[in-house]
């Protein structure tokens, strides 16, 4: 009898994990829906957790009227609230339980989650980065996410070459953090006050600069676009979009001057999305966003 409650309970945590992220973000519903079933939910139920935290840091909680000193005791609890799940299996909190589900099942724990957290806390307090709180916080709030669904991509597999894969990994989910501190510069430091890159100014941001934060873009997906091509079938084309979708707003990024884009939060198209989704779900290969994108030069 308690075995099919606690199924059941299971059941609506992912549900409720599934709806948090696809409300959230049209370009990972589009990419998610590349992932095999299985490697999906538990995608799914860690990005939801990750939504949650942000909000927190970034969103409604602030709106709800919380200050900096309340919204980190959310955090808190809600970091305690997930490692007493991922120790016993069961949370009060939907998506908490959901997010412990899949920690229990693919085998990830604080080595993960601890680095994520403190990258949360650190948009409550820290408003400018030096090259060494830059790389802790791009680990903490995109790499650990990358290597947490490797470990989903991972799962039953027969793989001898672990480290690369988390290369990979890392690379991507350093590339995605490091496009949305671009493409969110103005945003980031009129609205919350915050500056990502050391070194780098709204008033001063120019062509220069613009295109040496690429070049450090580029670099990081073509890491990981050498290692898309070597993961599960269950995977490989959604990180496949992933990856090209990322790249291609760089190449859109780098096509646009400096002195707009301080003002313009660019965005891929969604008639853009859908070729890039038609190409990767056909096995296209990843692109690297080395080239600038025509498209992206023209629009």
């Amino acid at each position: 009898m308690s075995t099919g409650r606690l199924s059941l309970y299971d059941r609506v945590a992912e549900q409720t994990s599934s709806v948090v992220i696809r409300r959230y973000s049209t370009s990972f519903g589009l990419a998610s829906r590349l992932l095999g079933p299985g490697v999906r939910q538990n995608v799914e139920n860690i990005y939801a957790l990750v939504r949650v935290a942000d909000e927190i840091v970034d969103g409604a909680a602030e709106d709800a009227g919380l200050d900096v000193v309340g919204a980190g005791r959310v955090l808190n609890e809600l970091e305690a609230e997930t490692e007493r799940a991922m120790e016993h299996g069961f949370s009060s909190n939907l998506v908490v339980h959901a997010f412990a589900l899949t920690a229990r099942q693919v085998s990830f724990g604080t080595e993960l989650t601890a680095p994520f957290f403190e990258s949360m806390r650190a948009d409550l307090s820290a408003k400018v980065h030096d090259q060494a709180s830059f790389e802790r916080y791009v680990y903490g709030s995109a790499e650990v996410v990358g290597l947490m669904c490797l470990q989903a991509f991972l799962l039953g597999e027969n793989v001898t070459d672990h480290a690369r894969f988390e290369t990979g990994a890392r690379a991507l989910g350093a590339a995605f953090q490091k496009v949305n501190f671009l493409r969110d510069l103005s945003a980031d430091f009129e609205t919350l006050g915050r500056s990502y890159f050391p070194d780098v100014a709204v008033d001063s941001f120019d062509e220069a600069t613009k295109s040496r934060l690429l070049d450090d873009i580029d670099a990081d997906l073509a890491v990981s676009a050498a290692v898309v091509p070597d993961l599960p079938r269950s995977s490989r084309r959604a990180v496949a979009l992933a990856q090209s979708l990322f790249a291609e707003l760089a190449m859109r990024l780098r096509a646009t001057p400096a002195t707009e884009l301080i003002h313009t939060r660019v965005r891929v198209p969604n008639p853009v999305k859908a070729r890039l989704a038609i190409a990767a779900a056909m096995g296209a290969k990843p692109s690297t966003g080395a080239r600038k994108s025509l498209e992206g030069a023209q629009s």
